[in-house]
């Protein structure tokens, strides 16, 4: 029997997986680590949080499984997009790496539209300047840390610093480089047009692949330490949300899914090329060959939920640590008493800015309507609403395109909860799907290895033996209606703040 790992390096911990040829998880492993905020709209982590948390969940579970050295055949990796890594001339990480929904850089990301025009970049990069990703991250660097940007030599992504220390090589695949704002989405290479504009030395960028194709080997220390072999191959992987939507078999055109997680996204995949107006959507090359997907959604979603847990619920964490319950089983139960709407309480899920389909790092949460009726739960309830008004806003915007979405896979940490997926139909007006085996980035970076390692012929082929459909929630016209007047009101209320939260941001 042959195996193969599927590495996710999430923004809170990293999740490893065991899978066997025949599709089956025979192991898994987690490792959290600290996100730093040492500003507000700055986030941070470090890289060797990163390390260990890989290093120590690979040892646990082929420790767990028994599985011998030779036995697995490859590795793949998924991981948080458009953080900066930078290494010296020695290959140590010079200092903490900027995540994705880090917003300082939006001054950074008008000095782009100044080097190259904005019809230039949604030619290129197929999206505009954008303040998360990691172009402007550079820039800010150059700018406000000059002497860590003279002594970078490599320039990597979260998953691929992984890569490094697990093979020695600097290489990136083409869906995880798409969130670096410096590649030919179109032609799937760099852009020396981008680059030279930005000033940026091709040199430290990594060797382009596609997501299932071998990279490099584990180095003989790193086989030893994780009771690996050197013969275990490391495929290129893809980013979170291209590798979740092979992991929930979102490979074929008309495909889409919405995944729940710290941040939350509406994924539609495509045999060909496309381009959204004035960048509303983000447009990426994905984990199939020669394909794209296009996604959108707030950065906040299970952040929000997270920060308002840590901050306002910690009688309800400690009252589920009593009863020996889950809080976010708690949470659906507590959720699903409250009617639509949230007695008439609306969520802004903007804590760290805004991507899609709102362009807008200046923007923050909000909660708006507030009454002496509101309880903790009206406020979690509102949240959720929040996120999925975020989410609705993205669909529209496929369906001014003509892409009409009937039936939607649901992945993430969020998919559990009933409450959410109702919200969901009803809100898409359209079926959600979950899956008989929990699916998501890991076990598609599994898959991707196992396509990479010869397991399997293809990406389609191994997606359509392994990944079925299980639970179906189905829209509620009657919600549906009471949910647009809802999504009106909150649509307006982010159109009427977003010039207070620019003069906020000034003060």
């Amino acid at each position: 029997m042959k195996y193969v790992l599927g590495i996710d390096l999430g923004t809170s911990a990293t999740k490893t997986i065991l899978v066997d040829e025949n599709g089956m998880t025979r192991a898994s492993a987690e490792y959290s680590y600290p996100m730093y905020q040492p500003h507000n709209g700055w986030a941070e982590q470090d890289p060797a949080d990163w390390k260990k948390a890989v290093l120590t969940t690979i040892k646990q579970v082929v420790k767990k499984s028994g599985v011998a050295p030779e036995e697995v055949a490859g590795i793949g990796l998924s991981g948080q997009m458009h953080g900066s890594v930078l290494l010296d001339e020695n290959n140590e990480p010079l200092g903490r790496t900027i995540l994705w929904c880090d917003q300082r850089s939006s001054a950074q990301a008008d000095e782009m539209l100044e080097l190259l025009p904005m019809e230039k970049w949604l030619e290129i990069s197929a999206n505009p300047p954008l303040a998360a990703w990691t172009a402007a991250k550079m820039l800010w660097i150059r700018e406000n840390e000059p002497e860590k940007y003279a002594k970078c030599r490599h320039l990597l992504l979260p998953k691929d610093y992984v890569r490094f220390v697990l093979t020695g090589e600097f290489a990136t695949d083409v869906s995880d480089a798409t969130g670096m704002q410096m590649l030919d989405v179109k032609n799937r290479c760099w852009s020396d047009e981008i680059l030279k504009a930005l000033n940026i030395d091709k040199g430290i960028l990594g060797k382009l692949y596609e997501s299932q194709e071998v990279t490099g080997y584990l180095l003989p220390e790193i086989a030893e330490e994780c009771g690996l072999s050197t013969k275990t191959a490391v495929v290129a992987g893809g980013s979170d949300n291209a590798c979740a939507a092979v992991g929930t078999g979102v490979v074929n055109e008309g495909q889409a899914f919405v995944t729940l997680g710290t941040s939350a996204v509406v994924y539609s995949h495509f045999d060909h090329y496309i381009s959204v107006p004035e960048g509303g959507l983000h447009v990426c090359c994905c984990a199939v060959p020669g394909c794209w997907h296009s996604m959108g959604g707030p950065m906040s979603a299970g952040l929000s939920i997270e920060w308002f847990k840590d901050r306002f619920c910690q009688d309800l964490v400690q009252k589920a640590k009593e009863e020996n319950r889950a809080f976010y089983d708690m949470l659906t139960e507590m959720t699903d008493a409250i009617p639509i709407g949230s007695e008439r309480l609306i969520y802004l899920p903007f804590l760290m800015g805004e991507r899609t389909p709102h362009m807008d790092p200046l923007y923050r949460g909000a909660f708006l309507g507030l009454n002496t009726v509101h309880t903790q739960a009206h406020m979690l309830r509102a949240i959720m609403e929040g996120v999925s008004y975020c989410l609705a806003d993205c669909n529209n915007m496929l369906k001014e395109e003509g892409i009409h979405v009937t039936s939607m896979r649901a992945c993430g940490g969020g998919s559990r909860s009933i409450v959410y997926r109702k919200m969901l139909a009803d809100l898409f007006e359209c079926d959600i799907h979950t899956l008989g085996e929990e699916g998501g980035a890991a076990y598609g970076a599994a898959i991707l290895a196992g396509v990479g390692t010869g397991l399997y012929p293809s990406v389609r082929e191994a997606c359509g033996r392994f990944i079925k459909e299980k639970d179906t929630v189905s829209c509620n016209p009657k919600d549906a209606e009471l949910y647009k007047k809802y999504h009106r009101v909150y649509d307006h209320m982010y159109e009427a703040l977003k010039a207070d939260f620019t003069e906020l941001a000034k003060l």
